[in-house]
């Protein structure tokens, strides 16, 4: 399998979001990825996430669907309002792919949590190499 693209073109590592209300999942994602190379930005609140978006231009946004506040379809549709050609990936333990049908901004990828650890990093490598 190919070394992951964890650095862009000016050597600096590329960034992750990772959005997700519970603690244990963030704690995670960056021990997954970051022995990749990539810069891990975890978040609790999508609210934060989406102010930090705009100027941190993360190679791939990863988010929870049920979270308070606001909810991961909330966050893909303002993420991709901003960027529209952002790589996001949907995580759900609670909803199917259904949740997103009709919808103008959709996810990249979707995820059932809880998912295969070998699978969330290929779908991230695959992502940041798209």
């Amino acid at each position: 399998m190919s070394q992951p693209k964890s650095s862009n073109g000016a050597g600096q590592p590329v960034t992750i979001f990772v959005v997700d209300d519970e603690p244990m999942l963030l704690d995670l994602a960056a021990a997954l990825l970051q022995p990749l190379g990539y810069n891990v930005r975890t978040f609790s609140d999508p609210r934060v996430a989406l102010k930090e978006f705009p100027d941190a231009q993360p190679a791939v946004v990863v988010t929870d669907y049920a979270m308070g506040g606001m909810n991961g379809l909330d966050l893909v549709r303002e993420c991709k309002r901003i960027k529209p050609d952002q790589k996001i990936v949907l995580l759900s333990g609670t909803v199917d792919e259904g949740i997103f049908e009709g919808l103008t901004h959709k996810p990249d990828r979707f995820l059932v949590k809880p998912y295969p650890v070998h699978e969330f990093i290929e779908t991230i490598r695959t992502l940041v190499a798209s």
